[in-house]
């Protein structure tokens, strides 16, 4: 029964064994200011304490909590969260993010619904400014980087540990997250969003912790990214259903070992015919040629990390450059010389990491 005066956000938030986030999470809300929001926890089964935390800090708040289990998968989580919500908007949030402005949540409804009076349709959802929480850490180029990349209005740059939010209407009418992806969830939804209507960049930061970048290694981590959302845009499957089995082994590992994940794509590999190979090594790049322009963009960064620029100062689009760039290697050749780089790469890559993972053992 929708509730007599609905909340004007619904924030929604799958968790599993997520309870040192918990309380950090509710201080965070806490402090937001002028919007009226839920709480809603989509518990995939946790062991730890997470669901004793919720109920325990959900008393202590002028805000609504609920909480709603759901079989594992963030998909699955989310969607379940979004069944039980009251609210005009939806936030998907991540349970390790920080708002770092005490009115980012109204900031974020503001542009919104400026966008759909202004335009006439509610096909928009918003996303804000990453920045990674580094604590007592140095300043970092890589995390620099991902910070900017994260601002552009690009396929490919908006994932979820940025934040979506996005009026309900427009989220049912796009069918919600895809519950049959394992991962990649947030990935397909932000490529759905593209096709339907178009993103914004809320001026607020939304901060999110480092942890798995650090335990993994941010190389290794970023490496493992850009293969899965390679094999994930060529539409590989056989990869993507094999990844979460290899990742969970990996969990009690200090860093993160890649030799599984290329041992895995050249045993997929000797499996197919030739053909399938040659298509394979195409599509890869076609797709990574299409991802060229990240490589001036990072120089242009550089330049801006080393005179201490902030993160707003240099977040803008690629210009004509990205225009000639495409127009020189957008054609047949163009994507097999590049299939031929990353083949390349990917042979020296794997011998690396077989060798690195060996002298471990």
């Amino acid at each position: 029964m929708p509730a007599i005066n609905p909340p004007d956000l619904s924030i929604i938030v799958p968790v599993l064994n997520e309870s040192a986030c918990i309380a950090p999470l509710f201080e965070t809300l806490a402090a937001q200011r002028d919007c009226r929001f839920e709480l809603i926890f989509c518990d995939a089964g946790s062991r730890d304490d997470t669901q004793a935390c919720i109920c325990e800090l959900g008393g202590r708040h002028d805000f609504p909590v609920r909480l709603v289990t759901a079989p594992r998968g963030r998909g699955r989580q989310m969607n379940a969260g979004a069944d039980i919500a009251q609210g005009e908007f939806f936030l998907f949030l991540h349970a390790d993010s920080r708002f770092l402005h005490p009115r980012a949540l109204q900031t974020a409804l503001d542009h919104l619904r400026q966008e759909i009076e202004d335009s006439g349709t509610d096909a928009v959802a918003a996303h804000f400014a990453l920045r990674f929480d580094r604590g007592m850490q140095k300043e970092s180029f890589g995390y620099f980087f991902y910070e900017c990349k994260a601002r552009l209005p690009r396929r490919g740059c908006i994932h979820g540990d940025q934040g979506f939010v996005l009026p309900r209407s427009f989220f049912i009418r796009i069918g919600g997250f895809d519950e049959q992806l394992p991962f990649l969830e947030d990935e397909k939804l932000a490529e759905t969003i593209f096709d339907n209507g178009r993103w914004l960049l809320v001026p607020a930061e939304i901060e999110t912790s480092i942890r798995r970048f650090e335990r993994e290694g941010l190389q290794e981590r970023q490496t493992l990214n850009a293969l899965i959302l390679n094999f994930y845009h060529i539409g590989w499957q056989d990869f993507l259903t094999e990844t979460p089995g290899i990742y969970r082994n990996q969990a009690q590992l200090e860093r993160l070992d890649l030799a599984p994940f290329f041992e895995l794509i050249q045993v997929l590999l000797r499996s197919y015919s030739a053909p399938r190979r040659r298509q394979l090594w195409f599509e890869t790049g076609a797709y990574v040629r299409s991802q060229a322009w990240q490589v001036p963009y990072m120089l242009r960064i550089r330049l801006h990390y080393c005179r201490a620029k902030p993160q707003a100062a240099c977040w803008a689009e690629p210009g004509r450059w990205q225009w000639l760039f495409d127009r020189l290697t957008d054609h047949l050749l163009g994507n097999w010389i590049s299939a031929l780089l990353v083949r390349t790469w990917f042979m020296v890559s794997a011998r690396g990491f077989e060798k690195k993972s060996a002298d471990k053992v």
